[in-house]
């Protein structure tokens, strides 16, 4: 690229190649080669290569080290010795000069070399950050710059247009003046100071003694790590500026630059001529003064300028003159030999303020580019100049505007419209009357209102310029744009800031010295009060002339969620406004500060701070970041620590830091990603903690509640305290003892780190022992202080959380080595400062990082809890709850693999008992059968929570699952065993039946062969052979069947009637009965009815209770649940499979019915039961009795019976009849009878089988996919999309409300029997196949046992034993019981073989027709309906009941640690709550009641219960965690839908207080079913 023809340029070439920089790097290194976290960035050494020595640089110089000049190559080994051996000639080889080979002795890498070459490398942005970061040094910066490869030379403008400077300066009054000045903009006299030839003197050493003598701010010959040669320094003019502190003891009185020429001017005659143009005063270093040195035509031109002119001699005696000769006017000599460096420096400062005090010459930065065209200035690139251009037309719309009002005007939505919707949305949490949810609704009209207005201003014309250009223009204008916009803002209103800065700076003295008084006069303290408020107004001032890119950036933020605040199809105004966050997500992603909560409003802009990081997400992925808070008072060293330690530069316009929490990206290298396993460092800054113009307000509040945001954001939070004041430490001490307290207690856990900033010597080891003993101290003090607050049980600090007060805390030394505006920053800060990065990435390696959506979810979840006055009740964390939901899901495939591979081992071990082959079943055997299983869901449950991305989260639950799955697994394995040994033992019972049975059977199968072959030898006399056998069918059971008892069916209605009337009149049973009242009981909304109200004694006097109360309703209700699901229990413990059905069941339930209502023990003893409510419950639950014991005594009779078994069987013995009549052999008949006996076990098998199937089926999609929250949205959506009566829709949702179990039981039933009724090809598909598996299976067991029977020689018995033998385990019992009269002629086992295949498939045939469709099955034929399957697999879970409103628990487990939460709540009327002394509802939802101040009064109890307090009620209450968010639509429109059934119900009225609001009755039964968020 560059044509390297000199040797110069052959040198600079292998300059850059030795600092591993490629010339082709020109303005290629930007800010991320250094700012990123990498293995170089967090190390401290000293370099090894000289290809360290830029990272050794610029890493020194971003943390703000002065030391960064200071380089050298660290070179390890011995020190080099002489070569000279000990001898006479020693002395005189010591006097010689050494000659070594000068050519090839290296030379070291000078250090600005190294300055000057990263700069060319660097981009414009990296400039100006290199520089900025020089002047912070007190360094000299470039000022006009000879590019080596161009060899134009440059004026680099733009790197310092972010150099600001504060000074004070003296009046002759003694009146001090504080300025605040760009340094572009400074108007300062310049002194310049040239050297002409070679000098024995450093020049940059004396400009040092001039400027601060304690700093060299000119790098020299003398500094640490220079060298004899350098390359880029040669014409460069530096420039600094000495800055008075308002002291008399300052060297000039006021800012002056000073200008340093590197180099001898007479060959830079360019910037030679540029300096003595705007200098104020000329200083030119020479040897001596030569009149025949051709220089001298150079100090000519400079005598005869009308500048003063100061020639200093670096060589020539001046015996016998002053210190400093004054030739003529303005024209002074000085010579330096001979004489004290500090006596030249006091003389040289002497004369340059006389001069300058008579010459008023001043320039500015900015006037070079307008004088100076010759120059090529940086600003001139394209990208630059668009960005600029950008940033002027925005800037020419607010030329001669006021900048107070610029805000208000231009930028309406983030302004009031925005205060007043932060606030009112917190008083929506916050909520005081009597009638909250008719507050609400107000409140959220008013949100929408605001919103609406919002929405009207749109874009000014103001913001369509910012956002336009932040559309159009490239990534490095956008850049240009952003800086430029600072500036000319900054520019615009830095004279009104500056003004009442001022103002303010005054006001607030005059209040202090107010204070000093210390006069408790009325007087004074009125005086006090009125200065205070006038102290507020200036502030208010200040903060309405206060105008940045962050306010521009809040109103994009403002414009956007009014947008999304507006239904899709109403947008017209601006239309899809979706590229907003994305905008912001571009600049957030280039290392932009985005703002998360906005200080001045006190509040987050969720809406907006979500979507921006959604666009993040989707640009970066979702990242892990290690999210780092940061703490402190405003000016407490915060930001210049965040600066030094990161780079960042945090969004702070000129006059006031903006308040609030923002956050800003730090990229960790790729070769540290793999290492750290994170791949951002998201550090989150808090502004304004505690802020001066805040005092006289109340702030405690909006600090408490900004420092537990962001230390719950946090990983780790840093704690920065300034100095040792024991009230600035308490301050912050406090807010942060209480934000750790709240982490505390809702289980979040971040680590904190202490830094004591601005030690006065933080190398005294005693001290900071006495520092960390008095800090634990007073953090105990603060923790024992904030328990009394949080009702926390703590003691010390470590208390609440894991500190060590050695580790965890780090002292830095005072920023400033000396006194502020010229010192310098400590090097020994520096150190600190990356001390503590090393600190925090050892540590941030070591934590579990969250990502980017993580965060973004916990940034709502901790803002909505603080939205609520309690902190610790409402907060809710959503990633644990969506994590939780999620291993629900899991969790119930698991206990599904459990429960069908226990299904699965019950069918072949009741195969077994019915086979004979199982007498007794051990639990060991189970447990060894279910071992592979409860293997496998060990292993997926161990990968799940080891290898899942959550598994941080996960982790707290593992113990508590594992433990429920090996609870289930051993009830599985309790359950089936007793349901093995009760088919044992009823098989046992049966054994002679069965016995009897197959007697009987072989003789009825002998009558009819006799039969037959009597019809067949008769045939001449045409008799009808059906008929014939028909008509002996029936005699031959009778006989058979003479001596068997009849088994009768039975009339459990009556029975109940009977036992019923032993207790109470048959009157009363008969019109309950008739009235059928009873079939609702555990419905009803109010049991009024079946109760009698007593006299309470409350209090010394009794009083008549007029009505039950809503907590009295649910007590009865809870009763009735309870004798429900314990008759239930009773009623499946009775044996009525095995012994049949006894009335005296009906008397053990009735009898236990009302033995448990007498034993309940209402409130206060405030009402007794009527005989109407012991008659319907008994009623009712014998009813349901009834249905079990019918089914179960079915089954016994089947049993049982053998009339009814003959009944059954008589096609089967026609068929063998049949048979012999048409003259088939004895082979072909026990062949047939063999396919009998398998049609039967394959019919089984398919139940079986089909049972499971359709359980899997079913569960594999809505509603029973998911966990148990989704399943009940499922429910409220069936509930709601009824039809049919109103009134049995209305009861439909009683019993979902009331008997929630039963609801979910019926739901599931329901959804069975859908499922069945519906065509499935696929289940008759594997249908089919299942019964062609059992054809293959009889076949080939068929063969084997034909191979085995006739390599053994064996009858046709052992055939059968060994066949039937083969498929016990898949059909069972398939063993045929012939007598052997029957089986003596079967010999030919191939012809039974090939009989039984070709029978089998008409049996196959058979069976596979009559399986079309589901529909076909018959529910009798399964041994477990798949109904039953399911609601033991679903309903295995909690099923208590908000104490408010009656919503469920949705947690999938039944006695589950942690509290109750429902996703949906409720409006308290459907339970029945009302306002006390009326029959008003109380429509208000709990989840709008505890974010009120209003109180509730709880069980039992006479005192109240604030709601917002709730949880100290005790009881179920303390029990359950209601958040603020959970209200659903759906409830609203059931209240408008069943108004009137409500109104039957409870016999109370939507009235008054009570009254239904008017918007409620706007939702539509599908408004209310999308609100359930079902997925698609």
């Amino acid at each position: 690229m560059y044509n390297y023809m000199n040797g110069r340029s052959k040198q600079i070439d292998d300059l850059f190649k030795r600092l591993g920089l490629d010339v082709n790097f020109q303005n290629k290194l930007t800010k991320g080669c250094f700012l990123e976290i990498s293995s170089s960035s967090i190390q401290n050494k000293e370099s090894k290569t000289e290809k360290d020595l830029v990272h050794s640089f610029m890493q020194r110089l971003l943390t703000l080290d002065y030391t960064a000049k200071h380089l050298s190559v660290k070179t390890e080994g011995p020190v080099p010795k002489s070569k000279h051996t000990a001898g006479k000639g020693s002395f005189v080889a010591f006097l010689k000069k050494n000659a070594g080979n000068k050519e090839n002795k290296p030379t070291h890498v000078h250090p600005m070399d190294v300055q000057m070459a990263v700069f060319f490398c660097a981009d414009p942005f990296l400039q100006q950050i290199m520089v900025t970061k020089l002047s912070q040094c007190q360094y000299a910066v470039p000022l006009l710059v000879p590019n080596p490869f161009t060899e134009n030379t440059e004026f680099p403008l733009w790197t310092m247009r972010q150099i600001s400077k504060s000074w004070k300066t003296m009046d002759t009054s003694g009146r001090v003046t504080s300025k605040t000045l760009p340094m572009y903009k400074a108007q300062t006299p310049v002194v310049t100071f040239f050297r002409i030839g070679s000098i024995s003197s450093s020049k940059s050493q004396l400009m040092n003694r001039l400027i601060n003598e304690k700093h060299d701010t000119f790098f020299h010959r003398d500094c640490p790590g220079s060298s004899r040669e350098r390359l880029l320094m040669d014409g460069v003019v530096e420039i600094a500026w000495y800055l008075p502190s308002g002291k008399i003891t300052d060297h000039f009185s006021d800012c002056v630059a000073f200008c340093n020429l590197h180099g001898d001017s007479s060959i830079n005659e360019t910037q030679r001529k540029i300096l003595t143009e705007m200098s104020s005063v000329n200083v030119v270093l020479l040897p001596q003064l030569d009149e025949n040195d051709n220089n001298m035509v150079i100090v000519q031109e400079l005598f005869e300028s009308s500048k003063p002119l100061i020639i200093v001699l670096t060589d020539e005696d001046d015996e016998g003159e002053d210190d400093v000769c004054e030739i003529e006017e303005g024209k002074f000599r000085v010579s330096l030999k001979g004489r004290n460096q500090s006596d030249v420096s006091v003389c040289l400062r002497g004369v340059i303020k006389n001069c300058l005090s008579e010459q008023a010459v001043t320039f500015s930065l900015e006037k070079i580019t307008e004088e100076h065209r010759e120059l090529k200035v940086d600003e001139e690139n394209e990208d630059c100049q668009r960005g600029k251009e950008a940033a002027q037309e925005m800037m020419r719309f607010l030329e001669r505007k006021d900048p107070s009002t610029v805000k208000e005007k231009y930028l309406p939505c983030h302004g009031k419209l925005w205060h007043d919707w932060s606030q009112n949305n917190k008083d929506l949490r916050r909520l005081k009357s009597e009638n909250i949810e008719s507050e609400k609704s107000e409140k959220e009209n008013k949100l929408t209102e605001i919103r609406k207005k919002q929405q009207n201003h749109g874009f000014s014309e103001l913001m369509k310029l910012f956002v336009g250009s932040l559309r159009s223009l490239s990534d490095t204008e956008k850049m240009y744009f952003l800086k430029w916009t600072t500036i000319l803002l900054d520019d615009f209103t830095l004279h009104i800031l500056s003004n009442i800065l001022q103002e303010y700076d005054q006001k607030w003295s005059d209040v202090l010295a107010l204070k000093r008084t210390h006069n408790k006069e009325n007087e004074t303290l009125q005086k006090m009060k009125s200065e205070q408020l006038n102290l507020e107004k200036i502030s208010n001032k200040l903060n309405a002339a206060t105008f940045g890119l962050e306010h521009m950036l809040r109103e994009m933020g403002q414009i956007h969620e009014a947008s999304v605040s507006e239904r899709r199809e109403d947008r017209v105004k601006d239309g899809d406004l979706s590229y907003l966050p994305e905008l912001a997500a571009e600049l957030m992603i280039s290392g932009h500060p985005m703002e998360l909560m906005d200080g001045d409003a006190a509040h987050v802009p969720l809406v907006w701070v979500s979507a921006v990081l959604d666009k993040v997400i989707r640009k970066l992925g979702d990242q892990r970041v290690f999210v780092l808070s940061v703490l402190g008072i405003q000016s407490s060293g915060k930001s210049t620590m965040l600066n030094a330690m990161f780079g960042l530069q945090f969004a702070v316009s000129a006059g006031r830091c903006t308040r609030g929490a923002f956050m800003q990206l730090v990229k960790v290298s790729e070769e540290m990603k793999e290492e750290l396993k994170f791949d951002y460092i998201l550090v989150v800054d808090t502004e304004g903690l505690r802020a001066l113009e805040l005092a006289g307000t109340d702030t405690l509040h909006h600090d408490n509640e900004l420092a537990t945001f962001v230390v719950g954001l946090g990983n780790m939070t840093l704690i920065n305290i300034f100095g040792e004041n024991p009230s600035e430490m308490q301050d912050i001490l406090q807010i942060v003892v209480q934000a750790f307290m709240r982490m505390k207690k809702v289980r979040l856990n971040p680590s904190c780190v202490f830094v004591h900033q601005n030690v006065t010597d933080v190398a005294a080891g005693e001290k900071n022992m006495d520092g960390r003993r008095r800090l634990q101290e007073k953090l105990d003090e603060m923790t024992r202080l904030a328990a009394k607050d949080e009702v926390c049980d703590a003691e010390c600090f470590s208390d609440i959380i894991a500190f060590n007060v050695q580790k965890d805390v780090k002292y830095f030394s005072q920023l400033w080595e000396g006194s502020p505006p010229m010192a310098p920053p400590n090097p020994r800060y520096s150190e600190n400062v990356q001390d503590l990065k090393r600190d925090i990435v050892s540590r941030a390696s070591k934590t579990n990082c969250m990502k980017l959506s993580q965060f973004q979810q916990r940034v709502k979840d901790l803002w909505e809890a603080l939205l609520n006055e309690n902190f610790v009740f409402s907060f809710r964390n959503t990633l644990e709850i969506s994590v939780y939901r999620k291993l629900e899901v899991e969790y119930e495939k698991w206990t599904w693999s459990l429960r069908s591979a226990m299904l699965s081992i019950e069918d072949k071990i009741l195969n077994r008992i019915s086979s004979g082959k199982v007498e007794a079943v051990e639990k060991q055997e189970l447990m060894r059968e279910m071992s592979e299983t409860l293997q496998e869901v060990q292993t997926a449950f161990k990968e799940y929570f080891e290898e899942d991305s959550e598994k941080e989260t996960l982790i707290q639950w593992k113990t508590r699952f594992e433990k429920q799955i090996q609870h289930l697994h051993d009830d599985l394995v309790d359950e089936a065993k007793r349901k093995l040994d009760e088919n044992i033992k009823q098989k046992n019972i049966l054994k002679n039946l069965d016995d009897k049975l197959i007697n009987h059977e072989n003789t009825l199968f002998e009558k009819s062969k006799e039969l037959a072959l009597d019809l067949k030898e008769n045939e001449s006399q045409n008799r009808d052979p059906k008929a014939q056998f028909d008509s002996v069918w029936g005699n031959w059971v009778t006989e058979l069947t003479n001596d068997v008892p009849e088994i009768k069916d039975v009339n459990i209605p009556e029975d109940v009637l009977k036992i019923l009337e032993e207790s109470y009149e048959y009157g009363l049973i008969f019109n309950q009965k008739k009235r059928a009242g009873y079939i609702k009981i555990h419905t009803v909304a109010d049991y009024s009815s079946y109760v009698s109200m007593k006299r309470v004694k409350l209090g010394p006097v009794p009083l008549w209770e007029k009505s039950l109360k809503p907590e009295d309703q649910t007590l009865i209700r809870q009763l009735i649940s309870k004798v429900i699901q314990q008759t239930t229990e009773k009623v499946n413990s009775f044996p009525v499979s095995v012994q049949g059905y006894s009335s005296g069941y009906i008397h053990v339930i009735v009898r236990d019915v009302k033995q448990r209502v007498q034993e309940f023990k209402p409130r206060h003893d405030s009402f007794e039961f009527k005989k109407e409510f012991f008659v319907d419950l008994s009623l009712y639950v014998c009813e349901q009795a009834e249905k079990r014991f019918v089914e179960l005594h079915r089954k016994y009779r089947e049993a049982n019976d053998p009339i009814l078994h003959f009944k059954k069987k008589k096609d089967d013995y026609f068929k063998v009849f049949m048979k012999y009549y048409q003259g088939a052999t004895s082979a072909a008949v026990l062949g047939d009878q063999i396919c009998v006996k398998l049609k039967e076990a394959i019919l089984q098998s398919v139940y079986n089988m089909i049972a499971k199937f359709i359980c899997d089926q079913m569960r594999g999609k809505p509603p029973f996919n998911g966990n148990r929250g989704d399943l009940e949205k499922h429910i409220l959506k069936s509930l709601a999309e009824q039809e049919g009566d109103k009134e049995e829709k209305f009861n439909n949702f009683l019993t979902y409300m009331n008997q929630p179990k039963i609801h979910f039981e019926n739901f599931i039933r329901d959804r069975v029997r859908q499922y069945m009724a519906a065509e499935n090809p696929q289940a008759a598909s594997v249908i089919k196949e299942h019964i062609n598996h059992k054809q293959i299976i009889v076949i080939s067991g068929a063969e084997a046992a034909k191979d085995e029977v006739k390599s053994i020689k064996g009858d046709v018995n052992k055939w059968l034993e060994i066949f039937s033998n083969s498929l016990v385990d898949d059909l069972g019992d398939t063993k045929v019981h012939l007598s052997d009269k029957v089986t003596k002629d079967v010999t030919d086992y191939d012809v039974l073989v090939d009989v039984i295949k070709k029978e089998l498939l008409v049996v196959v045939e058979e069976l596979k027709g009559s399986f079309c469709k589901l529909s076909d099955l018959r529910k009798e034929m399964f041994r477990e309906k798949p109904e039953e399957i399911l609601i033991k697999h679903f309903c295995r879970c909690c099923w208590n009941q908000c104490p408010f409103c009656g919503a469920v628990c949705t947690n999938s487990q039944e006695d589950h640690t942690g509290d109750h939460q429902a996703e949906y709540h409720r409006s308290g009327g459907m339970k029945g709550w009302h306002y006390r002394g009326t029959r008003e509802f109380s429509i208000d939802f709990c989840t709008t009641k505890v974010a009120s101040d209003r109180s509730f009064y709880p069980d039992f109890s006479e005192s109240s219960v604030p709601y917002n307090k709730y949880r100290t009620a005790g009881g179920d209450y303390a029990k359950w965690m209601i958040s603020t968010d959970s209200q659903l639509t759906y409830w609203k429109w059931f209240v408008c839908e069943f108004k009137e059934n409500l109104e039957n119900d409870h016999k109370l009225y939507f009235s008054g207080r009570g009254k239904i609001l008017p918007e409620w009755k706007n939702f539509s039964q599908s408004d209310a079913v999308a609100s359930l968020g079902i997925s698609k």
